[in-house]
């Protein structure tokens, strides 16, 4: 299939984990959920965000979270993902690519995700510069099993769809 006959529509994953444990407030999808404890990250550990970030660059060919925002670079520590996320946005948006729309999973025995689902989604859109209604978010448990159905950690798959203009290419 040449350049040209590839659909303007690209599909991108991204998955994100991170262990639980820094003395630090606990950030989900641009969200601060009071009571947890935080996630261990060169920045802010935002799991839910670093997988919407490598969802959207696989999606518009641009790389990954790590070439971006490198964790060994002292600019990122502590670093907040929404900002990070927002210089994605801008960069797929130079590179001609539009977010059509993102899901998010998050994978978490606590905090339960519904009741902060609906903030999430307004984070990540604003972030994004989109309509909340392109966002989903919603949580699962891995019941008991592994690092994250012991509490030890929370993970995060995202899938995005972008808009590359039918170049071919963002």
């Amino acid at each position: 299939m040449t350049s040209a006959a590839i659909p303007p529509f690209r599909i991108g994953s991204g998955y994100d984990i991170h262990r639980l444990g820094a003395d630090r407030p606990l950030v989900l999808g641009g969200v601060t959920i009071a009571g947890e404890p935080g996630l261990i990250g060169h920045s802010d550990g935002d799991a839910v965000l670093h997988a919407v970030i490598d969802a959207l660059l696989g999606a518009a060919a641009l790389g990954d979270i790590g070439g971006h925002f490198p964790s060994d670079d002292p600019r990122f520590k502590g670093a907040e993902s929404a900002v990070l996320l927002r210089r994605v946005a801008d960069d797929l948006r130079d590179a001609g690519a539009e977010v059509v729309n993102v899901d998010v999973t998050i994978i978490t025995e606590r905090p339960k995700i519904r009741p902060h689902a609906q903030a999430m989604c307004v984070a990540i859109a604003g972030a994004l510069g989109i309509a909340t209604d392109r966002v989903s978010v919603k949580g699962k448990t891995n019941e008991g099993l592994d690092a994250v159905g012991r509490g030890e950690a929370i993970a995060a798959w995202a899938v995005a769809l972008v808009l590359t203009g039918g170049s071919g290419a963002a």
